[in-house]
């Protein structure tokens, strides 16, 4: 049954969808990287989110390191570990020219890998993200009732794009992931570091997902090494819709996702147990009627 919410329920749910669909966006954006740059879905960026998580709880939960500080040491520390991962588990791969397959399996081994490794070393009970005032502060705005976070959010999306953005399209790095992402033995030819790339590809995925983890923590505190499972579908739906290997797309992909997850709920109530559901759904419909996404460009496969 459709349910007409007040205007300042509307509002409310509003900032929530504009908040859940940022933090979609920043998590995507490492999926879409990786896949514009190799054609692979790195299906253990979603656990390298779940790290990021561990990381900042124990610097500022366990040993007291002030959280500005340890947010910096958090995003430099998810670089290094994808950075890690990207050397460990697919470069390997990638010099023996292994098929796309075989780096596909090795990235859900890695999944698999850090959700045990967290469970082993941070054990399985959930631990509460540390709720830092500068960030959950209440904040009225006419009739909405809100956090601060909801403004915050927002704006720390669009400045982390606008520098992803300039970085894609105007640095000699920048340069040469687009060159990868056209054509990666002809990127050799011209001189490309093509290891270097790819890794530095790597590091600011997960770099952005370091800062999505933080501010999914403060909105949402509980942590558990399977934390990272449905943001990881969600934001890899997102990706996919936007159009997988478009960064913009990845933008608009996750805003939509999470207007629609969020004001499906507000308009039919008695579908809160499925907004889950939602996400699926939509992806099933952009696949059948747009396969490329929003954004994304046709590209045929390599045999």
């Amino acid at each position: 049954m459709i349910v007409m919410p007040t205007m300042a329920v509307f509002l409310q749910q509003l900032c929530n969808a504009l908040l859940l669909g940022s933090l979609f966006a920043l998590i995507s954006v490492g999926y879409t990287m990786v896949y514009g740059i190799l054609r692979l879905i790195n299906f253990a960026h979603c656990d390298i989110f779940m790290m990021a998580m561990y990381i900042a709880y124990y610097s500022i939960a366990v040993y007291f390191v002030p959280w500005y500080i340890s947010f910096i040491i958090v995003i430099v520390a998810t670089a290094l570990l994808g950075i890690i991962v990207e050397k460990v588990a697919y470069a390997p791969l990638r010099k023996q020219n292994a098929p796309k397959i075989s780096m596909l399996i090795s990235a859900i081994g890695v999944s698999y890998f850090l959700e045990n490794f967290a469970t082993v070393i941070f054990s399985g009970r959930p631990k509460t993200f540390p709720q830092i005032k500068f960030f959950v502060e209440g904040l009225k705005i006419g009739p909405v009732n809100t956090l601060r976070l909801c403004i915050y959010v927002p704006v720390i999306t669009a400045v982390i794009m606008v520098i992803l953005l300039l970085l894609i399209n105007h640095t000699k790095s920048g340069m040469a992931m687009r060159a990868i992402s056209k054509d990666l033995d002809t990127s050799k030819l011209m001189g490309i570091n093509v290891n270097k790339t790819i890794s530095f590809t790597f590091g600011v995925g997960s770099a952005i997902a370091a800062v999505g983890s933080i501010l999914w923590g403060l909105k949402y505190n509980q942590i558990t090494p399977t934390l990272g499972i449905m943001p990881g579908f969600k934001c890899f739906i997102a990706a996919v819709i936007g159009g997988i290997g478009n960064v913009k797309g990845a933008v608009i992909g996750g805003l939509m996702l999470g207007f629609i997850e969020i004001m499906a709920v507000t308009f039919i109530p008695s579908l809160t147990g499925y907004k889950d559901v939602f996400s699926f759904v939509l992806l099933i419909i952009i696949l059948l009627y747009k396969p490329n996404g929003i954004l994304g460009e046709k590209i045929a496969d390599k045999v």
